[in-house]
């Protein structure tokens, strides 16, 4: 348990208090949070931003537990589970942690992945939740106890203060900053070449049959000729990939990871589950004639067609013994992104007692689309040719609740970093009738989502 949380904030009551605001954007909060613990998670117009840490639940690498079993404990506990059942209790009213997960168990000791352990959540002290109609501001403490994680409840705004500045910030879509940057990356010259020599390695392990698939990932550190302000990338993220799950999570003042992924990993509301399985990829076109003809393409591509079929077997396969009423559609379907559309195929089922989100994200982690298949294999080989620690990139990240509802996703088309400097995250599927230069290709497609969140933020 993190050291502020002490066992009495841990059986503390939780109060909320929540006001009804007109519709806004989450910039303004976002920058009243500043020099904070702060976050966003959201897809179009739903989405949550949030500042401050009443609690919050660390994990280190620990090879003997379930950081996923140990999360959700941590969770009922410091709201005072005993007994409680949350699930009675209405969704809109129920407290959220928010977080992630590094990829492996451990996330390795890279310095840029400082302040991001094996599992991290926090439970807001201040939350803004847009809506399509209005915004809801809550504020959560805990009865007779003041202080939290990351600073005291004094030093954060009231929220009598903090609604009059929102209410009177600018509306509008471009509410945000938008001053594109000029960044300078930084490329070893032989990247390119170590890739290619790297995906070829795979090919073969596919050839002798030791992995059907593996998900190679590059890095790409790029150097901003300004410090970018993450709020602003946020704002790109968001306008420009709407379909997407888009996520900031900043533990600590000038560190921040965010990104916008596009499929999901766990979505659970009651027993209402749902994800979808995501690979396969091929670029935008310049119109729509054009757009519709690379869809068209993709659609009948055989070699993407088996990328993606794997993705979907398996988590079908994992989850069919966990849920009740599954579907899964026939066919995949076009998912259309700012630089780049996929394969998507939606999975639906009902959850039974006794799984959860976390249940469910722990047996779907890490699927095909960021890891391989068979896993164990893809592993291996991510272990033995990507020269870098994943830290949080592709780990699941989002929300859980104390009932146990919540939303994951894999943390993809990110980067981690703070001022100028800053580390961005793409990969690859390698299967049989993979090219190199073509995967090198679609993974500098991967990294402009980050990049150009990034030239907004350095502007």
């Amino acid at each position: 348990m993190h050291p502020l949380q002490t066992p009495r904030q841990a059986n503390a009551p939780l109060v909320r208090e929540a006001r009804a605001l007109p519709a806004m954007g989450p910039g303004p909060f976002l920058a009243a949070m500043q020099g904070r613990p702060r976050g966003f998670w959201g897809r179009g117009e739903r989405w949550v931003a949030w500042g401050g840490a009443l609690a919050r639940v660390d994990l280190a690498a620990d090879p003997g537990r379930s950081r996923f079993d140990e999360v959700r404990r941590q969770v009922v506990e410091l709201v005072g589970g005993g007994g409680r059942d949350w699930a009675e209790v209405d969704p809109r009213r129920r407290p959220r942690f928010f977080g992630g997960f590094s990829f492996l168990d451990d996330p390795g000791d890279g310095a840029e992945w400082e302040g991001f352990p094996a599992a991290s959540f926090f439970l807001p002290h201040i939350v803004l939740e847009g809506r399509a109609d209005g915004a809801l501001l809550v504020r959560h403490r805990f009865r007779d106890l003041e202080v939290g994680a990351g600073g005291s409840v004094g030093s954060l705004p009231s929220l009598d203060s903090l609604e009059e500045r929102l209410v009177q910030a600018p509306r509008g879509v471009h509410t945000d900053p938008m001053q594109p940057g000029d960044p300078v990356q930084r490329a070893d010259p032989g990247d390119r070449r170590r890739w290619e020599d790297a995906v070829r390695s795979v090919l073969r392990a596919v050839e002798t049959g030791k992995v059907r698939k593996a998900v190679l990932s590059r890095i790409l550190d790029v150097r901003l000729r300004s410090a970018a302000d993450p709020v602003a990338g946020l704002g790109l993220f968001r306008r420009e990939n709407p379909r997407a799950h888009v996520f900031l999570l900043e533990p600590r003042p000038g560190r921040a990871f965010m990104g916008a992924a596009p499929e999901i990993l766990a979505e659970l509301r009651g027993r209402r589950f749902e994800a979808t399985a995501v690979a396969g990829s091929v670029g935008r076109g310049g119109d729509g004639e054009e757009d519709a003809a690379l869809a068209r393409q993709l659609l009948g591509s055989a070699k993407d067609r088996a990328e993606h079929r794997l993705t979907a077997e398996e988590m079908v396969e994992v989850l069919a013994p966990r849920l009740q009423e599954m579907e899964v559609e026939k066919e995949p379907r076009v998912l259309r992104l700012a630089r780049i559309q996929h394969l998507e195929t939606v999975i639906r089922g009902r959850a039974p007692e006794g799984e959860d989100v976390l249940s469910l994200v722990e047996a779907l982690h890490p699927t095909p689309a960021v890891c391989g298949r068979p896993r164990g294999g893809a592993l291996e080989l991510i272990r033995a040719f990507e020269p870098f620690d994943r830290g949080w990139y592709a780990g699941p990240v989002g929300w859980v609740d104390p009932a146990g509802d919540g939303d994951f996703v894999p943390a993809l088309r990110s980067t981690v970093g703070g001022g100028d400097r800053w580390r961005l995250f793409a990969g690859a599927g390698i299967v049989a009738g993979s090219r190199p230069d073509a995967e090198w290709e679609e993974t500098d497609l991967k990294f402009e989502p980050a990049l150009r969140a990034l030239g907004v933020g350095g502007g």
